[in-house]
Order: C-alpha cells, then sequence, then structure tokens
C-alpha cells in the first residue's frame, strides 16, 4: 500500500478511516512525498472549514407545513403519480424532503462529530508515581479526554500517546491538557513543568500551546519546558519545530533551542553549542527591550560562527535597518547571495529573497554527521526507485 502516491487515501485520512498501520505508511509517505503533502493540506483546510459550519435549529413551523404539503399531495395524487412525481405538488414536497433530509444528514454528521471530538481521549501510561486526571489518580493506564488536566508530582511522570501520530512524555512537577483531538488537528496545552514530543506525521498536524507561544511541530523530536511565571524554552533533538505568536514566527532545527517570554512571544534560535557571549548578546537583544541594541549586537558579531547564520538570518527581520546592514556584512563574509539575490532588497526585507539567501545558508547550519532534509529526501527516493524496480520485475 502506498508505493505510488496516496491521493486518493487523504479523505480517509483526515476522517479516521484508516488502521493502524495504514496510518503509519501515509504519514511516511506524506512526508517524504511533497506532492501529496500539497495535497493533504489542501484537503486539510477544507475539512477543518467544514467543521466550522454552524448548527442551525430547524424552526418547528417548518416541519408542520411539510406534513401539510405531504399530506395534500398524497390525497391529490394516484398510485403511479406518486410513483413517479408527476404532479406539481409531489415534486415540490419531495423537494422539501430532500431538502429536510439533506439538512438533517449535516446536523447529525456535525452533531456526530462534536460528539466523536468531546468523546475522544488519548491513551495515558504510569511511568513513575500516581499521575493524576483530574482528580482521579492513574495507577496504570487511564484516558485523558478533551478538556482535562492531567498532573504529575515530584514522584510522578507519564506518557501519552498522541492519538496514532507520536508520544510525549510528561516529566515530574507538570501540567498539561488536552484541548483537541482530530485527524486534522492535534493540540495539547503545558501550562507548567516539562514534555518531551516525539512525532511522526505530517507538518502542522501536533501543537502545543504555551502561555507565551505555540510549538508547531514539523515532524520531530523535542523538549519544551515552561516556568512558572509562563516563559518556555523549546530544545529540538530532530527535525524542526516553529514557535508562533500572532505574526512572529522562529523556525527552530535540531540542534537548536529558542526562548520565549509572557507579552513577547518567541526570541531568536540559536545553536546550544554557540559561544556563550553570544547568547548573552542575544538575550539581551531578544528580551532587554531593543532589538536593535548596538552594543549586544556589535557582541553577538563579534562571537558568531557561520552556523550561527541561522540566529542571523532570523534577526533582520527583527532590528533595524542600521543594524541590519551589520548583520547582511556579516552574513556575507559567511556565504555570499545567491545570484537574484541583491543587498538592497535582503535590506528591504523583500521575502523571496530573504527565502532564497536561507537555501544558501541552510547547509551550512548541519554537522557533516547530522542527517539533513536532504539527505533524508535522497535516501527514500534511492529506496523507492529500488522497490519501484523489483515490483516492476515481478510483473
Amino acid at each position: 500500500m502506498f508505493v505510488k502516491h496516496i491521493t486518493n487515501e487523504i479523505s480517509a485520512y483526515c476522517h479516521g478511516e484508516l488502521n493502524a498501520d495504514e496510518v503509519r505508511l501515509f504519514n511516511e509517505h506524506i512526508m517524504a512525498c511533497s506532492k501529496c503533502r500539497s495535497e493533504f493540506e489542501q484537503i486539510k483546510l477544507g475539512v477543518k472549514l467544514a467543521e466550522q459550519l454552524p448548527h442551525v435549529q430547524t424552526p418547528e413551523k417548518f416541519w408542520k407545513e411539510l406534513e401539510r404539503k405531504l399530506e395534500s399531495a398524497q390525497s391529490r395524487s394516484s398510485w403511479t403519480t406518486r410513483m413517479y412525481f408527476n404532479s406539481w405538488q409531489t415534486r415540490s414536497a419531495a423537494a422539501a424532503a430532500l431538502v429536510v433530509v439533506s439538512a438533517l444528514g449535516l446536523w447529525l454528521v456535525l452533531s456526530g462529530q462534536r460528539s466523536i471530538n468531546q468523546g475522544s481521549f488519548w491513551q495515558v501510561e504510569t511511568i513513575d508515581g500516581a499521575p493524576r486526571i483530574g482528580s482521579t489518580s492513574v495507577r496504570n493506564k487511564g484516558q485523558l479526554g478533551v478538556g482535562q488536566w492531567l498532573e504529575t508530582d515530584g514522584a510522578s511522570r507519564a506518557q501519552i500517546n498522541v492519538a496514532s501520530i507520536g508520544q510525549v512524555q510528561i516529566d515530574a512537577n507538570t501540567r498539561v491538557r488536552l484541548l483537541e483531538t482530530q485527524p486534522t488537528e492535534h493540540r495539547l496545552e503545558l501550562a507548567r513543568g516539562k514534555m518531551s514530543a516525539r512525532i511522526w506525521a505530517p507538518p502542522r498536524l501536533f501543537f502545543v500551546d504555551t502561555p507565551s507561544a505555540v510549538a508547531a511541530d514539523l515532524g520531530c523530536a523535542y523538549t519544551l519546558e515552561v516556568d512558572d511565571a509562563g516563559a518556555s524554552l523549546l530544545r529540538v533533538t530532530a527535525g524542526w519545530v516553529a514557535l508562533e505568536l500572532k505574526d512572529r514566527e522562529s523556525m527552530v532545527p535540531s540542534g537548536a533551542a529558542c526562548a520565549t517570554r509572557p507579552g513577547v512571544g518567541p526570541g531568536t534560535p540559536y545553536f546550544e553549542d554557540a559561544a556563550s557571549e553570544f547568547r548573552q548578546a542575544l538575550t539581551t537583544i531578544d528580551f532587554g527591550g531593543d532589538p536593535s541594541n548596538s552594543n549586544a549586537i556589535d557582541a553577538l558579531l563579534k562571537n558568531a560562527r557561520i552556523r550561527d547564520t541561522l540566529t542571523l538570518w532570523h534577526l533582520l527581520e527583527r532590528i533595524n535597518v542600521e543594524e541590519r546592514t551589520k548583520v547582511y556584512d556579516k552574513m556575507a563574509a559567511f556565504v555570499p547571495p545567491p545570484e537574484g539575490v541583491t543587498r538592497d532588497g535582503i535590506l528591504k526585507l523583500d521575502p523571496t529573497m530573504l527565502d532564497r539567501w536561507r537555501d544558501a545558508l541552510e547547509p551550512t547550519w548541519w554537522s557533516s554527521d547530522y542527517v539533513t532534509p536532504k539527505k533524508v529526501a535522497d535516501t527514500y527516493g534511492q529506496i523507492k526507485n529500488g522497490i519501484d524496480r523489483r515490483v516492476n520485475k515481478l510483473k
């Protein structure tokens, strides 16, 4: 299954109609196939829009009028007329009935979907101690329903199975709540404490809300901590995570981290092996009240390596033109902009040029032994071609 494109299976996936093995194969294919991933995003959007259709109560007088027309049509029509819908009255009644049945069917589907969503849950397994779901202790296994809180104390830990797309480990002294679980979106709230997620699903299916940002999974593994003040720290160990708040976004790759603060949102991502002076200067820029702090930016640039262009690229949009010029010059000394990307365009924050330069910079962000997205795609292509050749030989 899923040797070729899976566009015919997308609707079934979005409505939760595939079994566990089919879901796993679907997710693996989506992550490697841009064509199917693009169609999946479009269908997922359509499903989410349909889920937002309002629930409208049918007026009581409508049913009485419909009954009157049906009785009137029946009394005036012969058996043959009723069978072949040859009278205006019967056609009108049938049309009205069809509208009602369609509306009722839509109402039942949406009501059923809401009922299913409200009754949905994730499986919880105890690792240590006795975590609580609401006021109930979980000694072995439990179910976390939509809207329910899972809490651990200093002596307890738990694991959550995120539908069929991954797992989340909940550390001690942590409080989380299940906000939503649907084929098109799974969402958790981390109020305080620490969690570790491993997700094997198409991008932007799993989200974690914190007091100062939203973590959007892009197919990855990561840890996320929230302190009592609502500040958080994201550390990515595989893949990518997007930290978002309104129009501010930080793309955090494997090996990198990113802090957030209430009222500010995501800071700027940085690699954890960056110099301590670099990280201290970045904290001042992100959360010191002045992103264009000249002294802090000078200290940052002084201690920047070629790999730190991840941080510098994000900063371009967050500082004033004067400081942006300094950052541009430092980046261009490491990796000159590709053809078609100009200094003036970058300083004016042309989005197409920014994206093209990021693509040129990205290979410098990985160590030689890191499995880059391109390596994954190339390996998948080689394996797929080998399988296709074997299948063709067997035909």
